[in-house]
């Protein structure tokens, strides 16, 4: 995507009678846990405290990480989950999931998580009426990683994804190791030889590790209508994940570990799939909790961008990365017909149709929240763009990061979430005064020139002009085809 060199950062857009107000918590890139209101003011920011995500908890709790395994040894392996008061205070830890001795480091424990997490009392970790997740005791889920090796899925040595759950006294209660389930994700022959010979090794760490399904996200089904209804598969105790480099969305069975519904990784395998198209390099699949619109459904961030294994094509001539596409989708999905219900793509936003769909596009990170109201709030993550949009697809909130890597032109956010003003008890309500859309062809930068020079003429239909005239003509695009 082309950016323009400047543009506004903060707040740009705010319909406080159309939005969900509250506090936004992301993690601001090098600095922190951040936390804003509506009209993009830090309210708090807790230096060094880490997100893979952050969460905001009520009572002015907030969780997330106090460190970062050494890269030369870990592939995003974050070295501890933990949880904090308003002060800053550490009020519950978990890293006892493997001893570590990395050469030139502190031997130590560490809990090897990454992208995600979940607190009992809450199934997806954002906000949900009547469903607050504990911070005086209960049990965690984690996502981790753990490094094994399995011949049928490759020769290298595995970065695998596991998901642990935890006591509140650190115990490891339940364990589930992604590549003990490899028979089951219904890959093609063609799809198990690419993967073999291209497991998405990053040779620079360690020896080589293969981060071969790289799962993202990881959440609790909670009460829905489907178990309601008798379908087993639907058992609110059983866990959904999404694998962003198999485009593979999984729910498996809390009881047996076993998959129980998954979509992908081949697209083409039902008339369903085909309509809803290709979901490429998604992050955030999770079910939507009882108690919110749309409540069953799958919500996801259907990123685009690239993934998958499978048969050589242009775009990639090892079959690796097979599936490209340059823009994002969120999805609403019935999880049973796997019709789309819901979806913001380039066209609900207002774009050209695959002219300018790249305008939409994050192809890595991001996120989709459902809100009470019915909106839903959208990390566009690779911009650092968060947005709140209506079920009718207006924009009614939008805010730019103003947080850029050092020596880099990058703001990116993982993910963001939305909480009540009720959740930090030890601030006021914010004042929310509204941002009216800028008419951007009425915002120039000071000193630019916008008007027509004398010497430039305008000509109609039917203008008869000299050979050597110079001439500007604008035109509107909808009179031509391309």
């Amino acid at each position: 995507m082309g950016y323009p060199t400047v543009y506004p950062t903060g707040a740009t857009v705010y319909n406080p009678d159309k939005c969900w107000n509250g506090y936004t918590v992301f993690q601001a890139k090098n600095l922190g846990a951040t936390i804003i209101d509506m009209n993009g003011n830090v309210v708090k920011q807790f230096e060094n405290f880490h997100g893979f995500p952050n969460k905001l908890l009520p009572g002015g709790n907030l969780m997330g990480h106090t460190g970062r395994r050494n890269g030369k040894y870990g592939y995003q392996d974050q070295k501890d989950l933990v949880q904090v008061d308003w002060e800053g205070n550490i009020t519950w830890q978990f890293d006892q999931y493997e001893y570590i001795e990395d050469p030139g480091e502190e031997p130590r424990w560490m809990a090897r998580i990454h992208h995600d997490y979940q607190r009992e009392g809450n199934p997806v970790g954002y906000y949900v009426p009547d469903m607050e997740p504990r911070v005086d005791g209960g049990n965690t889920l984690l996502l981790c990683h753990k490094n094994v090796h399995n011949k049928k899925i490759t020769d290298k040595m595995l970065c695998d994804d596991t998901i642990i759950e935890v006591n509140w006294e650190g115990d490891i209660v339940w364990e589930w190791v992604c590549s003990e389930h490899f028979d089951e994700y219904n890959f093609t022959e063609e799809m198990k030889n690419t993967l073999y010979r291209n497991p998405n090794l990053h040779a620079n760490i360690g020896e080589g590790v293969a981060d071969w399904m790289h799962i993202n996200s990881m959440s609790v089904l909670g009460s829905n209508r489907f178990y309601d209804a008798g379908d087993q598969r639907f058992h609110p105790d059983n866990i959904i994940w999404d694998g962003r480099q198999t485009n593979i969305l999984a729910i498996i069975s809390k009881e047996t570990g076993k998959v129980v519904w998954q979509i992908g990784p081949d697209y083409s395998s039902s008339k369903a799939l085909r309509k809803m198209g290709w979901i490429i390099g998604q992050h955030h699949a999770h079910m939507i909790p009882r108690g919110l619109p749309g409540e069953g459904n799958i919500l996801v961030f259907d990123n685009g961008g690239w993934g998958g294994y499978g048969a050589p094509n242009p775009g990639s001539p090892k079959g690796f990365n097979n599936a490209l596409r340059d823009c994002s989708r969120v999805l609403e999905i019935d999880p049973v017909t796997l019709e789309v219900v819901w979806k913001y793509t380039p066209v609900e936003a207002g774009f050209t149709e695959l002219a300018d769909n790249y305008k939409f596009y994050s192809g890595y990170i991001s996120s989709a929240q459902r809100l009470p109201n019915g909106n839903t709030l959208i990390t566009e993550g690779a911009d650092g763009r968060l947005f709140e949009v209506t079920p009718q697809h207006e924009l009614v909130w939008e805010y730019m990061s103003p947080y850029f890597v050092k020596n880099a032109d990058s703001n990116m956010v993982y993910r963001a979430y939305r909480y009540p003003y009720s959740y930090i008890p030890q601030l006021a309500p914010p004042v929310e005064t509204a941002i009216p859309e800028v008419d951007r062809t009425q915002f120039h930068v000071p000193g630019s020139t916008v008007k027509a020079p004398e010497n430039v003429s305008t000509f109609g239909a039917g203008d008869v002009f000299s050979p050597d005239a110079q001439l500007c003509i604008v035109a509107d695009a909808d009179e031509f085809d391309d």
